[in-house]
């Protein structure tokens, strides 16, 4: 981070007030639209728990939002200088261009100095940048009924190598003395929503997260700390079985999933996610209504918190809860994979919601 943010009430009364205290400091991001703002952005303001802070554009670009065009939040930053706005100003007129270092030479510049202006001012690189600003144009073509998105996705990710390299990262070593009883076994799959990481013991399967879920660092540890196991890159039958289980959904042949599951939370997050699992592919249910069958009606948000504490997406659907007026909501893979998920299950299934026409 580069500024220690104040509590989230704090900046939420600034973001009501349109306060200028924290301009170029604090950045709002809204759940239900995909947007970040200024806090002083003009717009209606959101409710605050579709809401959370930032402090850089960097920060709020890589957790899958893109800029609000009334506010423009990255327009304007203090302490911007030249080399910023020049290449700025290059990247608008072709933003779908895969950029690379070799772009920027050849516009005379020197990239490890666009890339401390960009860190500097924006909290980002600008190679970052570009490749979040494709991933939102891909996003926005499927919100517009895209159908054929692989090749917009592919822009948007880092290469296979590259994805190699921040997964040894992610996962780390296996310490010398560990033994084959306390390990958890890591790898990853290639989709069309882009790879996902698999963690499984050698009967079940413990997790399974697209790469870029922000949570995804923090759920490990904690899966980590639950199960009293080290992390290590591997394989075992679970991760096996559940990617066979995968290609076959993202072909449309199948969405039925034997993997055996290791559900790790409380009796009422197990519950809400049995009732996931009922849901059948090509519908969908809100809230409310997994909280009316459970008899918790006044605990509409714990569903929904229960539902985010889901650690094996897709297989135990939580994309298939929307809002109750038929909205998508939060999503923690982005909301432009549970539109994906729920148009591919519309079509394996054309009931529901999100059937074809």
């Amino acid at each position: 981070m580069l500024f220690d943010l104040p509590d989230d009430d704090t900046l939420y009364d600034a973001l009501v007030a349109r306060s200028d205290a924290y301009e170029g400091r604090a950045y709002v991001c809204v759940t239900t639209t995909g947007i970040f703002c200024r806090l002083t952005c003009p717009a209606r303001k959101p409710l605050k728990q579709n809401t959370f802070f930032c402090s850089s554009i960097g920060t709020c670009m890589a957790a899958g939002f893109r800029a609000c065009k009334r506010c423009r939040p990255v327009d304007g930053v203090k302490g911007r200088d030249e080399t910023v706005d020049t290449v700025l100003a290059a990247f608008e007129r072709e933003p779908e261009k895969r950029w690379t270092e070799e772009h920027i030479v050849a516009m005379g510049l020197d990239p490890s100095t666009v890339r401390r202006a960009f860190k500097r001012t924006l909290g980002t690189t600008f190679l970052d940048y570009a490749r979040h600003r494709r991933l939102g144009l891909a996003a926005r073509h499927l919100a517009e009924g895209g159908r054929v998105i692989e090749a917009q996705f592919e822009a948007g990710y880092e290469s296979p190598s590259g994805f190699r390299t921040a997964f040894a990262r992610l996962v780390g070593k296996a310490p010398a003395m560990s033994s084959g009883n306390d390990l958890l076994f890591a790898d990853w799959m290639e989709t069309p929503l882009g790879p996902m990481v698999m963690v499984g013991d050698k009967t079940h399967l413990h997790l399974l997260e697209f790469h870029d879920r922000k949570a995804l660092p923090a759920e490990l540890k904690a899966l980590q700390a639950k199960t009293k196991a080290n992390v290590v890159s591997g394989r075992t039958q679970p991760i096996e079985q559940m990617e066979e289980e995968l290609k076959a959904y993202f072909a449309g042949q199948s969405a039925e999933f034997r993997t055996p599951l290791a559900l790790a939370g409380s009796e009422f997050e197990k519950k809400v996610w049995r009732k996931l699992l009922e849901i059948p592919i090509g519908e969908t249910r809100s809230y409310g209504d997994i909280a009316r069958e459970l008899d918790t009606i006044e605990v509409v948000r714990a569903v929904a918190r229960a539902n985010g504490a889901n650690r094996i997406a897709i297989v135990i659907p939580c994309h298939r809860c929307i809002g109750s007026d038929g909205s998508l909501t939060g999503y923690g893979g982005g909301l432009w994979r549970k539109q994906w998920l729920l148009r591919h299950e519309g079509k394996m299934r054309p009931v529901g919601l999100f059937a074809e026409g």
